[in-house]
């Protein structure tokens, strides 16, 4: 048993190494993205917030301004589905200096679609409260990952711009984040950035890969032939693997594309937002394994990050020596059981 355990934590460490020598693109070796007198991308920070979260949304902006965002000055859209106060909106300005918009979400971006059996969709609710599944009881959070998987890049203050940084609030950067890297995805035609990946409650998403099947039968013409959606399949199943979206840096465009569009409303007329509780992070990271190749996705390995209760800690010594990170490098998901990020070094 413990040769066993040897082995797996000594293959992941090599794997790992492999990956950093043969496949990372290191954003730290690019001077170029560290100078803040030149024009910034056409990017935008994005916060999904409640006004009731203004506390905790205030100490995450003060982190992560003080991390990175004083150095570039990138703008804040704060989206909220009811109308924020005066309150949230002026101790929000006063955390940064960059601008802030403060846009409602149309009622038809956070409600129900026509098709679906609100009797029905309350059942399945109730049998996951009864369960006890994460959120299962929850028809809000079923409204916000609809959101986040269709709708976010449709929203009217987000439509002029190409890349995005998802932030929400209580997160908690743990190291100084000194390039750019909005500028940085943009010169390297990357479409999406993570710092953690770990394995989804199947019992939400019953029948999610299913209908993914079927849409890659009935639209085998969207899907490129060197994509890696083995990150997300065990033989001829989900492995439940995703990349986790409450950290997500990327290009606005992929969501918006004819490919994602038709693969949205795909699921979103299957049902299972509501009559299970399929989640944006495993709906994005299917699409990505599905579309997209692996040199279009990057690790962000130097952003610190923690999302209770997990956290991204880079291992690497000069992170610490340079006194740029005060995360525990011992505390690192990425090496825990419920982790897919040593799978993504390896695939």
């Amino acid at each position: 048993m413990y040769s066993y355990i040897f082995f797996q934590i000594q293959f992941a460490i090599i794997s790992r190494q492999r990956f950093f020598e043969s496949q990372y693109i290191d954003p730290m070796k690019d001077a170029s993205l560290f100078l803040k007198n030149v024009s910034r991308a056409n990017a935008v920070i994005i916060v999904l917030s409640r006004n009731k979260e203004l506390y905790k949304l205030r100490e995450t902006m003060r982190n992560f301004e003080d991390r990175w965002n004083k150095k570039f000055n990138y703008p804040y859209v704060f989206l909220n589905d009811e109308e924020f106060t005066q309150e949230f909106k002026t101790l929000t300005k006063q955390m940064t200096n960059s601008e802030t918009y403060y846009g409602l979400i149309p009622k038809e971006m956070w409600d129900y679609p026509s098709w679906i059996n609100q009797t029905k969709a309350a059942d399945v609710r109730k049998e996951m409260r009864e369960k006890k599944i994460i959120y299962g009881g929850s028809e809000s959070y079923r409204h916000m990952c609809r959101f986040n998987s269709g709708f976010f890049f449709r929203h009217e203050l987000i439509q002029k711009y190409d890349y995005y940084w998802r932030l929400e609030p209580g997160v908690d950067f743990m190291c100084d984040v000194d390039y750019d890297p909005f500028r940085f995805i943009q010169k390297n035609n990357i479409t999406y950035g993570f710092t953690i990946s770990l394995l989804e409650v199947q019992a939400t998403i019953p029948t999610l890969w299913d209908t993914v099947v079927k849409f890659m039968k009935d639209y085998s013409h969207y899907i490129p032939p060197k994509n890696i959606i083995r990150f997300v399949k065990n033989g001829a199943n989900f492995n439940g693997c995703h990349f986790w979206s409450n950290f997500e840096i990327g290009d606005l465009n992929f969501w918006r594309s004819e490919r994602y569009l038709k693969f949205f409303d795909y699921l979103d007329q299957a049902g299972g937002f509501y009559y299970e509780r399929w989640g944006d992070a495993p709906v994005h990271s299917i699409a990505l394994a599905m579309f997209l190749e692996k040199s279009q996705i990057h690790f962000f390995n130097d952003i610190a990050y923690m999302h209770p209760p997990f956290q991204h800690c880079p291992i690497e010594a000069w992170f610490h020596e340079s006194g740029k990170c005060h995360c525990d490098p011992h505390k690192n998901f990425d090496s825990e059981g419920g982790s897919c990020t040593k799978d993504w070094f390896v695939i």
